[in-house]
């Protein structure tokens, strides 16, 4: 068996939430440790080896401050409709996740950091499904990671993509090159509190197959 504490890295595994209403808006990150985060994030494996990643740490308020407006330029009706619609169907927990994404949105930009995650785009236009899978596969995983360790350091993070929509403004603002396409928009902060539970999942026999789907 390998050399590991089970108990915690389990726990680390299992709490790891999608922080957003939690995340301390007011306490600064060292650089320092964001980049010993993506150190970690850097041994995750990736498709042929090729490490065609790339990532942007955004520290800058201005800089942070115009993301800001993108992600709700990019975002707004789509959370708003959500909302509008997990209320309607009396989705409670639906209707707790869009009303704690909207509190993201109107508060992204005071993150003190900002990480987004790039991948070298090597896909023709109009790819077969496998090559996208191919390309997500060999950067998701050191997102992960890079989540992963920031949890086990206090600080808190969510995989956010809704100012993709206005990705080629973010590029410009950014000098993100054109054969690089952004993956995600990551703030970064301490969390409010470290007491974070394992979530509520759907049973393992309602989602797993063995051998075939069935």
């Amino acid at each position: 068996m390998a050399d590991f504490d089970l108990e915690m890295t389990d726990k680390l595994l299992s709490t790891t939430r999608s922080v957003r209403k939690r995340l301390d808006f007011e306490r600064e990150v060292p650089t320092q440790v964001v980049m010993d985060c993506l150190e970690l994030g850097l041994q995750a494996p990736t498709g042929s080896n090729r490490q065609g990643w790339r990532w942007l740490v955004v520290t800058d308020e201005g800089m942070r401050n115009e993301l800001g407006r993108l992600y709700r330029k990019g975002g707004d009706e789509y959370l708003a409709q959500g909302l509008a619609q997990a209320r309607e169907s009396g989705a409670a927990q639906d209707a707790r996740v869009f009303d704690s994404a909207i509190y993201l949105a109107e508060n992204i930009e005071r993150a003190p950091v900002h990480v987004i995650p790039c991948i070298r785009n090597f896909l023709p236009e109009n790819p077969p499904r496998f090559m996208w899978a191919g390309l997500l596969g060999s950067i998701v995983p050191a997102v992960w990671s890079f989540q992963l360790a920031l949890r086990s350091r206090g600080l808190g993070s969510v995989f956010t993509t809704l100012h993709l929509r206005c990705e080629a403004e973010a590029a410009e603002l950014l000098g993100v090159p054109e054969d690089f396409m952004q993956v995600a928009l990551i703030p970064v902060a301490y969390t409010l509190g470290t007491n974070f539970k394992p979530a509520e999942r759907r049973p393992l026999e309602e989602i797993v197959h063995v051998n075939t789907w069935s």
